[in-house]
């Protein structure tokens, strides 16, 4: 493909992607898994440069664009080298109008900064945007730091999470054997601090509340050494029933799954009302700290779909402190940086909910932060902590 050409299939899974965002559709990368598999005719080379265009031009506007040729315009400002590419030659982008304009605007819209974390300043908003590294989790009753090392040279290791490392991005661990032999799984730092909050060994029962493809609940059974019982449960069929190939690949033999019917949750529940020694509640929200993974969900996040989330996560807290057993925990965390769906969200709880108390989640990793001057939890985020921007805290029944 010419560099020309390039630019216009950038352009071209820009427009399918704009279209989804508005319409919630399909996510960005299932987009772009298909656009290339329908056009075998691009090489490994022109796939990336592709990607990489149309990813760049996604991170650089907080506000959906009006169509893929405004967002590889706007481009254009920034780096004018692309100017020349707009040639109206076969298969490349028309020529630049005089008046045509390009997307405008901030990386993160401002109604978006007005709800973010007081702990999330301005010297933050970049590394919300870059591209994430490759985390994953080991398994040390099958793998340990010697064969990683030999395997992966540029490997890093976490100081505080035992089993959490570090690789670039791109790298290929599905096609090692520490893969196919359960010793590895992809998981950000961030995922695996809330686990190790769980502190789920020895508990007779944790209920993973919102276990979506299980890579949370998988944590847990390895930190459990396979002990004990672990109830993945969720409302969306296809997500849940991902866990079982990957519960197979990690031999982990304590896991069993529970589908929910949205909307009727509690009546599959109800049967363990005050029986978990342990509720992981990973609840759905507005995705702000994955926009390094997911940079087109800022496309989607509307002040409507915000307050609905909102809303959606006190729900859901109500029905899992119903699952704790007195002196049980509940530990709460959203893959987000706004207030009102981490601290503020605690503080609610809390003030309708009594017999609960906040037990201090005592790590390194995060920063604490607070709802009314009162700690109520910790805040992970890419600028401070390198991992994917979570809110977490731990919630003692009495």
């Amino acid at each position: 493909m010419t560099p020309s050409a390039r630019v216009q299939s950038a352009i071209d899974l820009l427009d399918e992607i704009i279209v989804a965002a508005r319409d919630n559709g399909p996510s960005a990368d299932k987009i772009a898994a298909g656009y290339f598999k329908s056009r075998r005719y691009m090489g490994s080379k022109d796939r990336r440069a592709v990607r990489d265009l149309a990813y760049d031009a996604i991170r650089r506007f907080g506000e959906i664009p009006a169509s893929g040729r405004a967002a590889m315009l706007g481009l254009v400002r920034q780096n004018p080298q692309f100017a020349p590419l707009f040639d109206g030659s076969n298969y490349g982008p028309a020529v630049i109008g005089t008046d045509e304009a390009g997307a405008t605007g901030e990386t993160i819209p401002d109604w978006v900064k007005s709800h973010l974390s007081p702990l999330i300043g301005e010297d933050e908003y970049s590394a919300l945007l870059e591209r994430a590294p490759l985390d994953i989790r080991f398994d040390p009753r099958k793998t340990g730091r010697d064969e990683l090392s030999g395997i992966w040279p540029k490997i890093s290791y976490s100081d505080e999470l035992p089993y959490a490392a570090r690789l670039p991005a791109g790298t290929q661990i599905q096609q090692s054997p520490l893969w196919n032999r359960g010793a590895v799984d992809i998981q950000d730092w961030g995922s695996q601090a809330i686990v190790a909050a769980c502190r789920a060994q020895g508990a007779p029962l944790v209920i993973d509340l919102c276990a979506g493809a299980g890579g949370k609940t998988l944590a847990l059974a390895a930190a459990m050494q396979n002990d004990g019982r672990i109830i993945a449960s969720d409302t969306n069929r296809n997500r849940l029933s991902r866990l079982e190939p990957r519960r197979q690949r990690a031999g982990a033999d304590n896991i069993e799954t529970l589908l929910l019917d949205a909307g009727r949750e509690w009546e599959k529940l109800e049967p363990y009302t005050e029986q978990a020694d342990i509720v992981l509640v990973d609840a759905p929200c507005s995705g702000t700290g994955t926009w390094r993974r997911n940079p087109e969900t800022r496309w989607r996040l509307t002040p409507k779909r915000l307050d609905s989330v909102v809303a959606q996560q006190f729900a859901i807290l109500q029905m899992a402190a119903k699952l704790v057993k007195p002196g049980g925990a509940l530990i709460y965390a959203v893959c987000s940086l706004v207030q009102a769906e981490g601290a503020g969200q605690i503080a609610a709880f809390l003030s309708a909910h009594k017999g609960w108390r906040i037990d201090t989640i005592d790590m390194q990793i995060g920063r604490t932060t607070k709802a009314d001057s009162a700690p109520v939890g910790r805040l992970l985020s890419p600028y401070h902590d390198g991992t994917d921007g979570f809110f977490m805290t731990r919630l003692v029944k009495s």
